[in-house]
């Protein structure tokens, strides 16, 4: 059976992880929130040189027929544009529900029935598995990553308003209404700022967003894609955002 809901993982150097994850969450055990035929994944790989792609394309053929699907772009081009690149091949095919996830399992991927209920049960337009909900939900993460990445998404609220405690989220369920509403076209950041952009944009828009209380993990395998460029990347484009915010006409909630 087809899939209403498909989960986007973006890779870059993740052979320890891919197949574990991709296991998981296509393998996950039959609950009231699972949807029918479980969860497909697409992968978008950015030519990792570790052959990350290679392990995706076997798993596909063997084991995972139909259930996982992957994009393969050359070099290193921004998790942003990857993002994008996934919604627009999900909203060329019928998933209503559609996820961001890391491959790594800092994100647990049996809390995805719970953030597609908040969508699918709970009426909500987006949700978003939050860090900072119910205090502070992260292990084994160094405490200036913590502190960086708290203060990140309390500068958010104070420039600009928007009430999500964890802006910088990238465990994300999207109605497909949401992602035919915001114009992809204009989502400017790449990195760290994309998640934020993504979110204030939906709430500008009028959609309703829930979070979800996750706890997160931080890998065990594989090396971080953070970098500094990419956290500044976002602290500037906040102020870009609240000035849209002032004076950018956003798009209607289609019908």
């Amino acid at each position: 059976m087809h899939s209403d809901s498909v989960v986007i993982i973006p890779t870059y150097n993740e052979r320890e992880n891919i197949e574990n994850i991709l296991l998981a969450v296509t393998g996950l055990e039959k609950s009231e929130h699972l949807p029918e035929g479980g969860f497909d994944v697409l992968v978008i790989d950015d030519g990792s040189p570790d052959g990350t792609a290679r392990i995706v394309k076997r798993l596909m053929e063997e084991r995972l027929k139909g259930r996982v699907h992957l994009i393969e772009r050359e070099g290193k081009q921004g998790l942003g544009t990857a993002y994008i690149a996934g919604f627009r091949w999900a909203l060329e095919r019928d998933y209503e529900y559609i996820f961001e996830m890391d491959a790594d399992f800092s994100h647990n991927p049996a809390d995805l029935p719970r953030l597609r209920a908040a969508c699918a049960e709970e009426g909500f337009d987006l949700s978003v598995g939050s860090r900072y909900i119910e205090g502070v939900n992260v292990v084994n993460w160094p405490l200036g990553r913590v502190l960086m990445s708290y203060c990140a998404s309390m500068y958010v609220r104070l420039v600009t308003g928007f009430k999500v405690r964890d802006t910088t989220a990238g465990f994300v369920c999207y109605r497909r209404k949401v992602l035919e509403t915001l114009e992809l076209e204009k989502i400017r950041f790449k990195g760290y700022g994309f998640q934020i952009e993504m979110k204030f944009t939906a709430h500008k828009c009028g959609f309703k967003i829930k979070e979800v209380p996750v706890v997160f993990v931080n890998r065990e395998l594989g090396v971080s894609k953070m970098s500094g460029g990419i956290f500044g990347e976002a602290m500037l484009g906040v102020l870009r955002l609240r000035w849209d915010g002032w004076f950018r006409k956003y798009p209607k909630i289609k019908l």
